[in-house]
C-alpha cells in the first residue's frame, strides 16, 4: 500500500508542533513559517496556518456512535494504539469519543478512538483485532 498526504487547516505551527511532534511522535519534515509535513505513520500530513478552521459536524453514525464528518486517522497496530492512547491521556487532550472496543465478537472488531489536535481538527485512530479485516 502507498502512503497517502493530506493537506488540512491549523492555527498555528508552534502548537500544531506540540502536538504532532511531542504527544504522537510524528517526525517533522519540510516546514516553512506557514506550513509543515509530518511524517504521520508512513503517511504525509501538511499543516497550513490558516485561522478559518471549521466547526465539527457530528453528521456520521458508526456502531451507534456519532462522529465528525470529516476526519483522518490511521490503522495502528494494538501496541500503538496503546501508547497513542497513553500518550493522549497523559498529555490531558480531550477524547471526542472515548477509546473503545467496536463490532466486539463481530468481523471487523477494532478499537477506536477520536480526539482533536489543538486546532480542532478530529482525528481517529483505529486497532484491528484482525488486520485481514480492515477491508472486510
Amino acid at each position: 500500500m502507498r502512503p497517502f498526504h493530506y493537506a488540512f487547516k491549523v492555527k498555528d505551527i508552534a502548537s500544531t508542533k506540540k502536538f504532532y511532534l511531542d504527544i504522537l511522535g510524528c517526525k517533522q519534515g519540510r516546514y516553512t513559517e506557514n506550513w509543515i509535513d509530518f511524517d504521520f505513520f508512513g503517511n504525509q500530513l501538511s499543516a497550513h496556518v490558516n485561522r478559518n478552521i471549521p466547526k465539527l459536524d457530528y453528521c456520521g453514525t458508526v456502531d451507534g456512535v456519532k462522529v465528525p464528518i470529516p476526519h483522518f486517522g490511521c490503522i495502528l497496530t494494538l501496541e500503538e494504539f496503546e501508547n497513542i492512547k497513553q500518550s493522549l491521556t497523559t498529555a490531558n487532550c480531550k477524547f471526542i469519543v472515548k477509546p473503545q472496543l467496536r463490532y466486539k465478537d463481530s468481523k471487523g472488531e477494532q478499537y477506536t478512538m477520536f480526539t482533536e489536535d489543538f486546532s480542532g481538527n478530529p482525528i481517529e485512530f483505529k486497532a484491528f483485532k484482525n488486520e485481514n479485516e480492515i477491508f472486510d
